[in-house]
């Protein structure tokens, strides 16, 4: 025959890949014409009517206010949920998310009200509909902003009909609930102490709360001991008179509620003793002779911050100390203060600092109002009016009920704090008082944690007020659960699929005839009921359930669903089923706003309008509207169901959403609105530290989203921890970008190599071993995979499939595999079944990977199956049991040691230039290991390996030789290959040439180009 080879070009008849998946992702400008086309072919709908029939999974979305552009705690949370529902959905599940926006309440209201404030406008000479109208706009406007940055994250859920809380429908659903609370009888008026924000004039919940450190005054305080009676045993003659004597001193951080001050509590666990001065080196204070009671571990540092010495008179015991009274120590002053201050036991007080007795003004604080109404009945039957005085009104200024501070001084009524959040003058005025009175023991400054409001960023108060709450400890009598047993309708074992893995609920009981049945039994119950990711945030939920006081409802705003009750003088609830039916018909056609509109007591009392029942105008806690989601989104929606398989949110909702959600539920329906609860942590900067916008180390999602594209973002969610709080920065993000180049890459290079696959399939027992050790591992990441998203343990995930694609198939699999799908004949089962496995690889690794990456995923799927609608339409692929092949996967394991050894010698050649490519090289390869002489038995090691040539000897390795240590008893010696390289393949053979029509080519090589040659292809 002719030599033909002078004009052939080798490198066109090679398969070498072929696809137009560009390497540079171009993310940034690609990701929004992917959201356009989704858009426009309302991909949502379409994966609503595919999955039709399917079981429902349900996350539900807890809702963000709409105030804002969204930053990286959104961006977070949002890629999170979107990983789970479109795992779910493409596991067989019809998986619907739906978005939703809390729309009432603080943090939009006080944004119109910065407006009003720039305009100098005054918000109470507007009528109360049109400043809601304006709230109801801002939020209109920010949730249509976010809903945009949502899609550009590629969130795929229902925005064209997402739930808010101000919608009209929303807004009835959140009256009924709490109707349900009024007519059960959970719902009352009391008066208590709440955290009251002076400067937003409302109060709040430990949910919208944050924590800062300042510096405040510290004073102890004397309390004149006045009687002593009831002290007996044989000293108790001598005791009366040394305690008549004596001051009970306490400290406190808090000097302005002195004048509020009722009691003081003590421990029966603390051991107490009477000292005396000895000597005082003090400007104020305690002078020698005088007598004060300490507890015995605090008196020497006490006795030091007040440059005093003393000694030690006696011991106090826990009974002389119940039977003590005290005058005030303002007593006097302005005419008041005269009453007894009795000393009560109480738990909450320590020995850990301070003095051992614990200042109580039951106006200002939880366990002060705990201590004091735990000891009403016994004060009372004592002559102790019980009362508790209202000594702060709402502006944070002194009331008439601290004489000498309130509108009796002179100069005016002094106050805690202003309208700017700043320290007014009542401490002050109250250390002054107290030195001119000689009862201050000693003063300073201490830098502690103290409650500010998260938005206004302000410290908070105490303050005793009249609000509205809702019973934690009052038997409902079964009120709320299904009547057959009152036990849960769902059945012991009957769980969703979220719950397949990590825990077993246990078995749901009817409530016990010998339990009351409260709502904080109910909710403690459900906690154990719920699973929760990670399960610490079980222990931590359950704590604040059971040591939550009762729920306060009330906020003295606007904006919102308002508490749509009539009440007595006496805070007595008008019970009327007619009323309640009026008040929802109203909100279902005209929204809250009814609630405000002239003439609405009159509209909705009807025929009783002419009996004195007030119209309640405090509206609901937010958390109350965000807690009942689950009602008009869950139970209202037809492609929704009750109760969610998850809600998740961050860390901080164990005190918010998930804790308000419970406890509404729980009340109305006797159990959790949800069956699992996933956390996520906090973003911090890459540095550790808190991102802050004055520190300058904000990251925000829009700038990585625009620079490097909203899959890196993803990416790095999907590979943090996200359970902890977790670091993001530029470091971070491009080691994420690097990561991601690899992962695309691999996916690039599958795609040109499947541009030649024919779709032939080479049966299982007919495949080489290296297909079917692709087979095992994918039939190993599969389980893998699946139980990682049942876990939601999206880091293993991803980090096993990055291992995977950059190791074992780029630098490995696809490694050894190029030359045969590159160079081999068509009719080569070797390459068959090679493209067989590529096309397998991708198609499960680009699935598997959708709902993290969904928009790379979908430029893949769409470059490989053009005529596809979407990756997101499809199912994870079926992977068959029978591909594991364990004692395969051990026997490859022991080759790959091999491998590694040899491929460690040829890099040293090749840094050295010895080399330029492996192909060059044909080593002398030892190995005396017998187990590992077995696996590379009958093994074409140069093919593994890459090289020319190989030689295998059964022998130790010469001196020399090269070796890894983890890998004892292969060395590897250098050599050349020897022959004459094909042009074509470029592997050093003894046969090229051996074909006379293609002398400068292996034979391997000759025979495949007949082929191409037959086929016309040549």
């Amino acid at each position: 025959m002719t030599d033909t080879s002078e004009k052939i070009d080798y490198s066109k008849t090679l398969n070498l890949p072929q696809t137009e998946f560009p390497m540079r992702a171009g993310l940034p400008k690609k990701e929004p014409e992917i959201v356009a086309r989704w858009q426009e072919m309302d991909l949502y709908r379409l994966l609503r009517e595919d999955a039709a029939g399917r079981e429902k999974f349900v996350l539900h979305d807890g809702p963000p206010y709409a105030n804002g552009n969204i930053h990286i705690g959104h961006a977070l949370n949002k890629v999170l949920k979107d990983i789970i529902t479109r795992s779910f959905q493409m596991r067989g599940y019809d998986s619907n998310y739906v978005p939703g926006w809390d729309c009432h309440g603080l943090p939009i209201e006080w944004k119109i009200e910065e407006q009003y404030r720039a305009k100098g406008k005054n918000k109470d000479e507007v009528p109360v509909n049109e400043f809601r109208q304006e709230c109801r706009e801002f939020a209109s406007h920010w949730i249509k902003v976010q809903s945009e940055e949502f899609l550009r994250l590629g969130i795929e859920g229902d925005f064209k009909n997402p739930y808010t809380t101000m919608n009209f429908h929303a807004e009835a659903r959140i009256a009924g609930e709490l109707l349900k609370f009024a007519m059960s009888g959970q719902l009352y008026r009391g008066s208590k102490p709440v955290m009251w924000s002076v400067v937003e004039r409302t109060a709040l919940a430990e949910a919208e709360v944050e924590y800062q450190d300042v510096e405040s005054d510290m004073i102890w305080v004397k309390f004149p001991v006045v009687g002593a009676e009831g002290i007996g045993g044989a000293e108790g003659e001598a005791a009366i008179s040394d305690m008549l004597k004596a001051n009970v001193v306490i400290w406190t951080t808090t000097p302005w509620t002195i004048p509020g001050n009722r009691a003081v509590a003590y421990s029966p666990r603390i051991s107490y003793g009477l000292f005396e001065v000895t000597a005082a080196e003090n400007d104020f204070g305690p002078q020698a002779g005088e007598k004060l009671i300490f507890a015995d571990a605090l008196a020497e540092e006490s006795f030091a911050k007040a440059k005093l010495e003393y000694k030690r008179l006696r011991d106090v015991s826990a009974e002389m100390l119940s039977n003590l009274e005290c005058a005030h120590p303002l007593k006097g002053l302005g005419g008041g203060y005269d009453f007894t201050v009795p000393l009560l036991a109480g738990d909450h007080v320590t020995d850990d600092a301070g003095t051992g007795f614990v200042h109580t003004a039951p106006g200002h604080g939880r366990e002060d109002f705990d201590a004091w109404m735990d000891a009403a009945r016994d004060l009372a039957a004592r002559g102790i009016d019980p009362a508790i005085p209202f000594t702060v009104d709402d502006a944070g200024y002194f009331t008439k009920d601290a004489p000498g501070f309130g509108p009796d001084r002179e100069g005016g009524a002094a106050r805690v704090i202003d309208d700017k959040g700043k320290k007014g003058d009542a401490n002050k005025a109250v250390i002054e008082a107290l030195i001119a009175r000689n009862m201050l023991f000693a003063r300073g400054r201490l830098k502690h944690s103290y409650p500010h409001s998260w938005r206004s960023k302000k410290p908070v108060i105490f303050r005793n007020t009249p609000q509205w709450f809702v019973y934690m400890d009052k038997d409902l009598g079964g009120y709320g659960l299904p009547v057959e047993g009152r036990a849960s309708d769902r059945t012991p074992g009957d769980v969703s699929p979220a719950h397949a893995e990590a825990s077993s609920p246990s078995e749901r009981t009817a409530v016990s005839a010998n339990q009351p049945d409260t709502l904080r039994s109910r909710a403690l119950k459900a906690i154990d009921e719920t699973r929760f990711v990670p399960s610490a945030g079980q222990a931590r939920l359950r704590a604040m359930i059971a040591d939550r006081p009762d729920w306060v409802l009330s906020r003295q705003r606007a904006w919102g669903v308002p508490i749509c009750v009539f009440a007595d003088e006496d805070g007595n609830v008008l019970q009327d089923e007619a009323v309640n039916q009026r008040i929802l018909d109203a909100f279902e056609a005209e929204g809250a706003d009814a609630w405000f509109a002239e003439g609405a007591r009159e509209r909705f009392l009807g025929e009783r309008a002419g009996e004195p029942w007030q119209q309640v105008m405090d509206i609901l806690d937010v958390w109350f509207d965000s807690g009942s989601t689950h009602t008009f989104t869950l139970e209202d929606r037809p492609d929704m169901k009750w109760p969610a398989d998850v809600y998740l949110e961050g860390s901080d909702q164990h005190r918010g959403w998930f804790h308000s959600s419970l406890l509404e539920s729980c009340a109305t329906r006797g159990r959790a609105p949800y069956d699992t609860v996933i956390t996520h942590g906090f973003t911090m900067a890459e540095d550790g530290r808190k991102m802050s916008k004055s520190l300058g180390n904000q990251t925000f999602p829009q700038d990585i989203m625009n620079q490097s594209g909203a899959d890196i973002l993803r990416l790095w969610v999907a590979t943090t921890d996200y359970w902890e709080d977790q670091r993001l920065g530029k470091a971070i993000i491009q080691t994420n970008v690097d990561a991601y180049r690899k992962l695309r890459n691999t996916i690039r290079w599958m795609l040109g190599t499947l541009a030649h696959d024919t779709g032939e399939d080479v049966p299982l027992a007919e495949m080489p071993e290296l297909e079917r050790l692709m087979l095992h591992r994918l039939a190993e990441l599969d389980e893998l995979v699946r139980k990682g998203y049942d876990n939601f343990d999206f880091k293993r995930i991803i980090r096993s499939l990055l291992d995977f694609m950059v190791v074992e198939l780029s630098a490995f699999y696809f490694d050894v595999r190029k030359d045969a799908l590159y160079c081999d004949a068509p009719s080569s089962t070797r390459r068959k079944a090679s493209l067989q496995v590529v096309r397998t690889l991708f198609d499960c690794v680009v699935t598997w990977l959708a709902p993290m990456l969904p928009f790379t995923m979908e430029e893949a799927w769409l470059e490989r199956h053009p005529e596809a609608r979407s990756v997101h339409l499809e199912q994870f692929p079926a992977v068959p049991q029978e591909w594991r092949d364990a004692a395969l996967a051990e026997k490859w394991r022991k080759i790959r040691q091999v491998r590694r050894v040899v491929t460690g010698a040829l890099e040293i050649e090749r840094k050295e230039k010895t080399i330029g490519s492996s192909l060059e090289a044909a080593p002398v390869v030892y190995v005396n290991d017998e187990e590992l002489q077995k696996a590379i038995a009958d093994r074409d090691m140069a093919e593994i390996c890459i090289t020319s040539g190989i030689d295998i000897r059964h022998e130790a390795p010469p001196a020399g030789a090269f070796a890894l240590d983890e890998v004892p008893g292969v060395g590897v010696v250098f050599a050349r290959a020897t022959g004459e390289k094909c042009a074509r393949s470029w592997r050093y053979t003894d046969d090229v040439g051996s074909d006379p029509e293609f002398p400068d080519v292996s034979a391997r090589d000759a025979a495949a180009l007949h082929e191409l040659q037959a086929l016309g292809r040549l």
